[in-house]
């Protein structure tokens, strides 16, 4: 990572720590109300999204010479998390996350290409 700032990635890593937060309360919410909310499918999506959030903050928090392949992959996963949250149209908090998971997406994949330059 030469010429690369420790700072630059500070706003990538915030964002996959709010995601990461934002979708664990989002599983339990989900596990609470049942339903089509408690499917598999869904719960699994936030369960990708918070582990890929987790791993892709450590591997930046360690600036890891990957940190920018997982980061496009952490993009992908959190795309698919928001894709999953949008199906609930009249509930706030998959609103809320889908939102999240978005603006984590935009960051990891400027994070991915910022590294791509490195």
């Amino acid at each position: 990572m030469s010429g690369s700032g420790y700072g630059e990635m500070q706003p990538a890593i915030d964002e996959c720590e709010a995601c990461h937060d934002t979708c664990v309360r989002a599983v339990a919410d989900c596990l609470e109300k049942g339903g089509g909310h408690a499917e598999a499918r869904h719960i699994g999506a936030l369960l990708d999204c918070i582990g890929m959030c987790a791993a892709a903050t450590s591997f930046m928090l360690r600036t890891s010479p990957m940190h920018g392949r997982l980061c496009g992959l952490c993009a992908e996963v959190c795309d698919a998390c928001a894709a999953s949250c949008e199906r609930f149209v009249n509930d706030d908090v998959m609103h809320g996350c889908a939102a999240e998971c978005r603006l984590c997406a935009a960051s990891c994949r400027a994070m991915a290409h910022l590294a791509a330059h490195w």
